[in-house]
């Protein structure tokens, strides 16, 4: 199988005056460097000139498996930091044994084809540091190839193709968990990552070393063939997700993933190789696991089986077909804005660290326990890395290359690879983007609480789980020392990220936590349906957020965040026990590609939940926080004496209609010191572009 050079990038990922990272996979070990220029464009010529900025290149890479090494190029400018309001050009050189290629010897540099990974008429793929009085920023989560709707990274695309020599160029771009669905993978796709993810790390994982019952059928060659996994992901993983049949597994499917999520190569060379099939020929090459034996079922059962699996498998095809074709407006973007990146829980599994029982029983099961660390291990060499690469020390990124250079399951390197994976503690970052933003790490933080919590169901009380906290005190801790050490300082603007929002949609939150949260005492593992995992489930988790914006003091206080589904704006006037005031505004955005309101019940929820906005529209809602941490709307203003906390909450109007946006759909947003502006780039909508001439 014939892999091309460079498998995905180049992202531009951490941008600071004094130097930028640039991210790439490349199939085999090269020495790199980079060239930079500073853009200049002339109104008389209508033309851009390209002044050399001389650079020094540092370079550091993993080895990952035999055709896949992951590159961190730091590149610095040699006199002084990078101009400011200015495009900054960039090209990267390949040496290899015989020769010196460059991105334009790739095909990426070459405007108006279909790989170029350049804006308009310019050279070379940008950054951009703007300090100007506007700094817009994209923001989102969600994305999943065979999501419903049209991947919206590409409307963020063709944003910033119309954009990208005026001060309204985006300036970041925030994604705030769910890059990856590991969980959820489409059945076209499956046997397209097992192929590729052998042939990327050059090896098969032999689970049945770690699982000793993957030596049984139907385990040993079920779990290669689609829908083969799922009675493995629940009973030998101890997973919680209702859509693992196909959940990655191998470190090399999750490499898999991630670079056809953002990258063109390999779905090229699964074409050429003939991965993608039609449903006929999985079935006749039996490459698709049947929960029914044909030995013992009739014909009837085994047909009905194959014809629902069919209709899902051609659902997804359609899905993905749209997906790829997108792909190469989305790697332009990543490659010409300042990317970081949060986890949630898709980027690992569904339901990762739900619950303090969860996160017990995965670690105590071997094989759960070895899937957990390839996926964080995918995240770190794919997302976390980027993000600051100085929190990530030699001894770090040292016990990842041994385990990956031996490679050996149970030897010394594996067992101390998986504790440093499980107990790392510093995934929350603090950017150096304007305003600064602080991503909130909020699955592996959590604080789970050991008391019980009383249920009433009907008349009677019972005992149940309380919900964790999403961030213990020790993660605050943490992340109070990250925003000390950065450049940010009390008085100043400060963005929050939080992959799932403070303030989410009452309606939802308010059914899940009084209707469906008691059923838990029956038994039934509800949390885990329906992830009752919303700050608002904590009270006590919910105060400590208040009151470390209250601590931190900044001139305002933005939270983005995504997750839900949906997108919305509140704004919140916050008063304290100790009659500090706090104004937060947040606003969420949600999916970039998995429309979820679909469907009868979709729509229903869908259709009571705009009923509800209308409600809430231009209506203030009071609410407080009684001393046992139980929120209460009161109706009115109102401060009982065994009050916490008590705050007024807005929910905002979108393109002044419904405060609910459900279709997919992506942030961006803009602060100035006089105003602050958020808007929506959705599926197939016409962009306004805001004109304020070129960037001198």
């Amino acid at each position: 199988m014939n892999l091309p050079l460079v498998l995905a990038g180049p992202i531009i990922r951490r941008v600071e005056p004094t130097h930028a990272y640039i991210w790439l996979a490349l199939r085999e070990p090269l020495e790199l460097d980079t060239l930079l220029y500073i853009v200049k464009y002339h109104d008389q010529t209508d033309s851009y000139e390209y002044e050399v900025l001389p650079s020094k290149t540092e370079t550091e890479s993993v080895k990952v498996g035999t055709n896949l090494y992951i590159y961190l190029v730091k590149v610095s400018p040699l006199q002084k930091p990078f101009p400011k309001n200015s495009l900054i050009g960039y090209n990267i050189e390949f040496k290899t044994p015989t020769k010196k290629i460059d991105l334009g010897d790739l095909g990426l540099l070459s405007p108006h084809q279909r790989d170029s990974i350049v804006y308009g008429n310019l050279a070379y793929p940008t950054f951009y540091i703007n300090e100007s009085e506007k700094s817009p920023l994209l923001y989102g989560s969600c994305r999943k190839p065979h999501g419903e709707g049209f991947d919206v990274l590409a409307e963020a695309d063709q944003y910033t193709e119309e954009s990208y020599d005026t001060d309204m160029r985006p300036a970041a771009l925030f994604l705030m968990g769910d890059q990856i669905y590991a969980d959820d993978v489409a059945g076209p796709l499956f046997h397209v990552l097992n192929v590729l993810g052998k042939q990327l790390i050059g090896y098969e994982e032999n689970f049945a070393t770690i699982e000793p019952r993957m030596k049984d059928a139907p385990f040993q060659k079920g779990h290669q063939k689609m829908n083969g996994r799922q009675f493995i992901m629940e009973h030998f993983c101890k997973f919680t997700s209702r859509n693992a049949s196909n959940h990655l597994m191998a470190l090399g499917e999750y490499a898999a993933m991630y670079i056809m999520t953002w990258s063109p190569a390999l779905w090229r060379v699964a074409h050429k190789e003939g991965l993608f099939k039609e449903f006929d020929n999985v079935v006749r090459d039996a490459e698709i696991y049947l929960a029914f034996d044909k030995k013992n079922e009739t014909p009837e059962e085994i047909k009905k089986e194959l014809n629902q699996l069919q209709t899902q498998y051609q659902k997804q095809a359609q899905e993905l077909a749209s997906f790829e074709d997108t792909i190469p407006a989305v790697r332009r973007l990543l490659a010409n804005t300042p990317t970081y990146m949060i986890f949630d829980d898709h980027d690992i599994t569904d339901d990762w660290n739900l619950t303090e029982e969860w996160k017990t029983t995965v670690w105590k099961s071997p094989l759960g326990r070895h899937v957990i660390s390839n996926g964080i291990a995918g995240y770190w060499l794919f997302q976390g890395w980027g993000n600051d690469p100085e929190q990530f020390s030699a001894e770090f990124k040292a016990i990842n290359q041994r385990y990956y250079t031996q490679s050996h399951i149970h030897s010394p390197s594996h067992h101390k690879w998986m504790d440093l994976l499980w107990s790392f503690q510093f995934w929350s970052f603090v950017t150096p983007t304007s305003p600064h933003a602080v991503f909130l790490d909020t699955r592996t933080q959590r604080g789970y609480e050991s008391t019980p919590k009383p249920v009433k169901i009907v008349g009677t009380i019972e005992e149940n789980n309380r919900t964790p906290r999403l961030i213990n005190e020790e993660g605050w801790n943490r992340i109070d020392q990250e925003l000390q050490y950065s450049s940010w300082s009390k008085g100043k603007p400060l963005l929050i990220i939080s992959p799932t929002p403070l303030y989410g949609i009452g309606l939802i939150e308010n059914f899940l936590k009084h209707y469906v949260s008691p059923i838990r005492t029956f038994g039934i593992p509800v949390q885990y349906t329906f992830d009752l995992e919303a700050w608002k489930y904590n009270g006590k988790g919910f105060y400590s957020f208040l009151q470390k914006i209250a601590q931190w003091n900044p001139k305002e206080c933005f939270i983005l965040s995504g997750d839900v589904h949906s997108a919305s704006a509140v704004k919140a006037e916050v008063m304290l026990t100790n009659n500090t005031s706090l104004t937060v505004h947040q606003f969420t955005s949600s999916p970039i590609k998995n429309r979820s309101y679909s469907g009868l019940l979709g729509s229903m929820m869908k259709m009571l939940i705009q009923m509800n906005s209308l409600k809430r529209k231009d209506k203030t809602l009071y609410r407080y926080c009684s001393d046992d941490y139980q929120l209460h709307l009161s109706g009115k203003q109102s401060t009982p004496s065994n009050c916490l906390w008590n705050e007024e909450i807005r929910y905002l109007p979108i393109d002044n209609q419904s405060i609910f946006e459900p279709n997919n759909n992506l942030g961006l947003f803009t602060y100035t010191p006089q105003e602050i502006s958020n808007t929506l780039l959705k599926e197939h909508k016409a962009l306004t572009i805001p004109w304020n001439g070129r960037l001198k």
